[in-house]
């Protein structure tokens, strides 16, 4: 590192990060019990068409509009759709980061148990 750059801040714990935005959304949830969850979950829905959007404007497959994203764009809608998500699980579980860890390892083990280095 050079003397005239500064170390990159610190990154914020993601766990730590995602209790506090479920403990907001709760305080924030105008329904409540199981629907409210159900709510939560179909988020993802919204954030995902949010994706879809923003590709066809990065690439201005909708001739009537042209271009109307960046693939910035696409690259911030893709982390609204993971946080979106990791909110959703732990929602369902205070044990998400062991449920995350857990499949992760798993997918891992499947996808990646034939590569060699």
């Amino acid at each position: 590192m050079s003397e005239h750059t500064s170390p990159a801040p610190a990154a914020p714990d993601l766990w730590a990060t995602v209790d506090a935005l479920c403990a907001w959304l709760d305080t924030h949830r105008p329904v409540e019990s199981r629907e409210g969850l159900l709510l939560r979950v179909l988020k993802l829905n919204e954030e995902v068409g949010e994706v879809a959007e923003a590709v066809i404007g990065a690439t201005g497959q909708n001739p009537r509009k042209g271009a109307t994203h960046t693939w910035d764009d696409v690259q911030a809608e893709l982390c609204d759709v993971v946080i979106t998500a990791l909110v959703a699980l732990r929602t369902l579980t205070p044990e998400a980061r062991e449920v995350f860890t857990g499949h992760l390892e798993r997918v891992r083990q499947r996808s990646l148990a034939s590569v060699r280095p």
